[in-house]
């Protein structure tokens, strides 16, 4: 490891939803050394909200962690990286104004007090305008004649703000910026009609500023973001060891950070994110003829346009399924480790009939608005002469996670054509071979890859783009694709998996059950309460 300390070092940070995550690297995108902080959101006074207080704290015990982590590997401090990088959760409303003061509350993704606003500007702007989208918030809050509103300087994001602690510079990455407002992507900046039309917005409420003059600066993958000040250095590492003047990336949020993990930022590439939750990022060859509700257009971090369908609930069923099937083996004697339990019960769907037997499964812990759910209630039905045995279950379980997946997706691929050549596969649907891979290849009809990289998720991905960014400040530098397929990918070990005809005619199989059903599940989340 002592031969590592003279090269080139890259250090991204991503503060996700409960853990805070920091990746250490080497010049060609190896990781060194890692730290992690645990944290949570909090209620309060009806808003779903992070601390800005909890935010720094938090930062710094997770550099803390990679720097003791290092420390421990290479024999000597962490002194200075060759360039850095901040992601995070997207979308939000983080109000600042001119002296800097924090003006409300950080109203996070998860808030759904938007629904006015969101169906407004989306009529006004002929575009899909979802209720976690800065814009959304801030219209909300005008709507709402909140006092704060007329002081408002700066509307940024988590990314967005932590940068600005480490560097001084209101800015934002593309990727992060397209969930904040609409993003021309020809210009790689805000779409410049809608800027136009909320400024009419703007001045009819009497409010002193435009659009322009509180978001962040747009900046494409690769771009002058700033450098590390003494100050940021500091409010990084309080104990003084790392070293001031480092460039920065444009920071992102974790759904550009995800592309950059998984190496899919060309056109025809995509990506799904299978866990609590699931979506799928699919890169355009170009825009959308029309509005759909059910997806959200954001862009890859170099500013590709990028559909995005996004569901609630992915895993949390199949979880409880297997907990509830791991008791009964450990009540029988047979006790099994929660990896074997899961591997065996994925090997078991691979065995069930195609078709799942007949059985339907609803897994959806919430709403569901890709299905048109207000509310949701996990639901297991059957005919009675369905084929109910294990195999089938187990099936009908993972079919389920990803059902809600394909109603948007068939969307892109039967009303706009969308041609994808691969998606990549990341979460924990994959961490058992074969079984979540080889179903959503049969049910989006798309090769499916998993690569050994991809697990090392989001920090890694800012830790590319800020290798990507030491990259373009030299001459010659090449396109986002172009770079991560030479210098990080190739060669990269992996599995795809292409469809296979048996499983894609069951999953239309199921699909259809599953669609006649959703009646069943609305009145479940109707009648029981």
């Amino acid at each position: 490891m002592a031969e590592t300390l003279n090269r080139p070092v890259a250090l991204g940070i991503e503060l996700g939803s409960t853990r805070i995550k920091a990746v250490l690297t080497d010049g060609a995108g190896a990781p060194l050394a890692v730290g992690a902080y645990d944290w949570e959101n909090r209620l309060e006074d009806g808003w779903w909200t992070y601390r800005l207080e909890d935010v720094q704290a938090g930062v710094q015990a997770a550099y803390a962690a990679l720097a003791a982590d290092w420390r421990a590997k290479a024999g000597a401090p962490l002194t200075r990286v060759a360039a850095l990088g901040v992601s995070a959760m997207m979308h939000g409303y983080l109000p600042f104004g001119r002296d800097g003061r924090q003006l409300a509350a950080f109203r996070t993704w998860r808030n759904t007090a938007t629904g006015e606003a969101a169906t407004a500007l989306t009529a006004r702007f002929g575009f899909n305008i979802p209720q976690r989208w800065s814009i959304a918030h801030l219209y909300q809050a005008m709507l709402h004649g909140e006092a704060h509103v007329k002081d408002l300087a700066c509307l940024t994001t988590l990314a967005g703000y932590v940068h600005w602690q480490l560097t001084g510079e209101t800015v934002l990455g593309v990727g992060d910026a397209s969930g904040m407002f609409p993003i021309d992507s020809a210009a790689c900046d805000y779409d410049a009609a809608m800027l136009a039309s909320f400024d009419e917005l703007l001045a009819g409420a009497g409010l002193p500023f435009t659009l322009r003059q509180v978001l962040p600066r747009v900046l494409p993958a690769g771009a002058d973001a700033g450098r590390l000040t003494p100050e940021g250095a500091r409010w990084l590492d309080p104990t003084g060891a790392l070293e001031p003047g480092a460039p920065l990336a444009p920071p992102e949020g974790d759904a550009g950070t995800g592309m950059a993990a998984t190496n899919a930022v060309a056109a025809r590439t995509g990506n799904v994110s299978a866990g609590t939750s699931v979506f799928a990022m699919a890169v355009l060859e170009k825009p959308l003829s029309r509005v759909y509700p059910e997806i959200d257009m954001v862009t890859t971090p170099a500013g590709r346009p990028v559909a995005m369908v996004h569901c609630n609930t992915c895993t949390s069923d199949l979880d409880a399924w297997v907990r509830l099937l791991g008791q009964m083996a450990e009540a029988a004697g047979a006790k099994l480790a929660k990896p074997a339990l899961y591997d065996l019960f994925y090997q078991k769907a691979l065995e069930g009939a195609p078709d799942c037997g007949g059985l339907v499964n609803f897994n959806c812990y919430s709403g569901e608005p890709v299905l048109g759910l207000d509310e949701g209630r996990p639901l297991f039905v059957r005919r009675p002469n369905a084929a109910l045995t294990l195999e089938n279950f187990a099936r009908a379980q993972l079919c389920s996670t990803m059902a809600a997946l394909k109603s948007g997706m068939d969307l892109l691929f039967e009303k706009e054509q969308v041609k994808l050549d691969r998606l990549l596969g990341h979460g924990g649907l994959f961490k058992t071979p074969v079984a979540g891979q080889k179903l959503l290849a049969g049910a989006l009809g798309v090769p499916v890859s998993v690569m050994a990289s991809a697990g090392e998720g989001g920090p890694w991905g800012m830790a590319l783009l800020a290798l990507y960014r030491l990259r373009c400040m030299e001459e010659n530098a090449p396109a986002l694709e172009d770079w991560l397929n030479e210098a990080v990918f190739a060669g990269t070990e992996g599995s795809t998996i292409a469809p296979d005809e048996a499983d894609a005619a069951g999953f239309a199989a199921f699909m259809k059950d599953y669609t006649a059903c959703i009646p069943v599940e609305k009145a479940a989340g109707q009648a029981l309460r």
